[in-house]
């Protein structure tokens, strides 16, 4: 049985998602303890416990303290299955943090796998829907992975309600990913405000454009709005695509002007783009648990979070992959063999 302390590294949620991901997928039992021990909050939180159940019932696990505020569960993973799951997180917590757990061992079950979730789809500390739309599965399909996803209602903090749906194919394998100078034709996103007045989306837009025109590619922000959700809230999500997809996003909150909320997005673009990485910190977070089935890949990202630090600690003890890490100027090259 592998040992996880819930408090190393990063020391929040990802370590308990990723380390149930990877056992998921290589059949390893798992004991993690001291869960979110150093947070406010300790323990599993509800969208932490979302990611188990749904993680457990692709592997048909038999598991252990799997409750809200639980510091310690054990995680016996079976085998994968496909079929259809509906899961309620019940609260705004996140339904892109659930569903990037799920996603990393279920293109291995034997056929295709539904999950329908509700939940937050544009909330703080996790990637909106519109990143993982755009940003996320593109670079996953770049790997040879197939899934689709669909947002049904966006659900913002405090009530959340919002509903998506995703379809994973299955794959025998993942290609390797190498992409190590970043060729970049245009740059698009959307802005959205729910419950609240059209103009706000479009003062987000408005106020990225005129930074990212800046950069002389093309810039397409297209405005969502609409009315249909329990809780108001807005916000951007931008990318700039070609051989890779690098993104920026903000979320709108009160006090926070929309014309703030644009020109942070736009700032996280130009951020990666002034040191020509290949992804976004964010996305490199996201791709290492797949780097390590995958083999050989190589990229580069603006800065070396804890979270890619700790998701390359918990790859190396759950898989044996040892990774690169390349300090190389104003960038830093991550890679496996």
């Amino acid at each position: 049985m592998i040992e996880i302390d819930g408090s190393s590294g990063e020391g929040g949620g990802a370590v308990v998602r990723i380390s149930a991901a990877l056992a998921s997928l290589t059949s390893k039992k798992l004991n993690i303890k001291n869960i979110r021990a150093q947070r406010p909050r300790k323990g599993l939180s509800s969208q932490h416990l979302m990611a188990l159940t749904a993680l457990s019932w692709l592997c048909n696990a038999e598991f252990q303290g799997f409750h809200t505020g639980s510091e310690e569960i054990f995680f016996c993973p079976g085998k994968l299955r496909g079929g259809n799951l509906e899961l309620d997180i019940k609260t705004a917590g996140s339904m892109a943090l659930v569903l990037q757990a799920f996603m990393i061992p279920a293109p291995f079950a034997p056929k295709k796998v539904e999950i329908t979730l509700k939940g937050g789809s544009d909330v703080r500390w996790a990637p909106p829907f519109d990143y993982l739309k755009y940003i996320t599965l593109p670079i996953l399909e770049l790997m040879g992975y197939k899934c689709g996803i669909e947002l049904i209602q966006r659900g913002h903090y405090p009530r959340g309600g919002g509903i998506l749906k995703a379809e994973i194919l299955p794959v025998k394998k993942l290609n390797p990913l190498k992409i190590l100078e970043p060729e970049i034709d245009s740059i698009k996103g959307i802005s959205h405000a729910t419950n609240l007045p059209l103009h706000v989306a479009e003062r987000q837009a408005l106020a990225a454009h005129k930074i990212l025109a800046k950069t002389g590619y093309e810039v397409d922000i297209a405005v969502e709005h609409s009315t249909n959700n329990l809780s108001p809230g807005s916000g951007i999500v931008v990318w700039a695509q070609g051989n890779t997809r690098i993104g920026g996003n903000a979320l709108g909150k009160r006090g926070k002007s929309a014309e703030k909320v644009g020109e942070d997005a736009a700032k996280n673009i130009l951020y990666s783009l002034g040191r020509e990485a290949t992804l976004d910190n964010y996305m490199g977070d996201q791709i290492i648990p797949y780097m390590a089935l995958a083999g050989g890949s190589c990229f580069k990202i603006p800065t070396l979070s804890s979270h890619a630090r700790t998701n390359i600690q918990l790859v190396k003890k759950i898989t044996g992959k040892v990774f690169r890490v390349h300090p190389r100027e104003e960038v830093v090259e991550i890679s496996t063999k």
